[in-house]
């Protein structure tokens, strides 16, 4: 006879909380964990890049995938069989001038970064998209 459990969830409404109670830090922990390859390595990358760039960013869940925010989203971290893609909200919005935008280049909003196996990212380049994605949104929001 199987015994019955209740399962305590958070209401949606707390933002440090969502998906079945687990804090979105804890979401993204348990997404690198299970990508035991090169993709769980390369988002633990890119997240840490993410929050040394930007020391007040705001992880979330979202659409089942991580997401970094600050007043506003600034990209999602998606893992596909064969890249890590890093979509920038309002990317084309964005100054790239070293190019690290590769992917969505033909959208009026978004743009993306693919990486693929093997695939180093300029570090300071990607903090100066992630700065300038966080300045941007900054820039937009509505002061009282």
């Amino acid at each position: 006879m199987k015994k019955a459990t209740t399962i305590m969830t958070k209401s949606k409404s707390d933002p440090k909380e969502q998906e079945g109670g687990d804090a979105p830090s804890q979401l993204i922990d348990a997404r690198i964990s299970e990508l035991d390859d090169w993709r769980g390595k390369t988002l633990a990358h890119v997240r840490a890049l993410i929050k040394q760039a930007d020391p007040e960013v705001v992880e979330e869940w979202k659409w089942r995938v991580p997401v970094w925010s600050h007043d506003g989203l600034i990209c999602t971290g998606e893992t596909y069989k064969k890249a890590v893609k890093l979509t920038f909200a309002r990317g084309a919005s964005i100054q790239d001038p070293s190019g690290l935008f590769n992917s969505s280049l033909e959208g009026n909003t978004r743009r993306a970064i693919d990486l693929h196996e093997g695939d180093e990212i300029d570090e300071p380049a990607f903090k100066t998209l992630i700065r300038a994605a966080a300045a941007l949104n900054s820039a937009g929001k509505v002061r009282r």
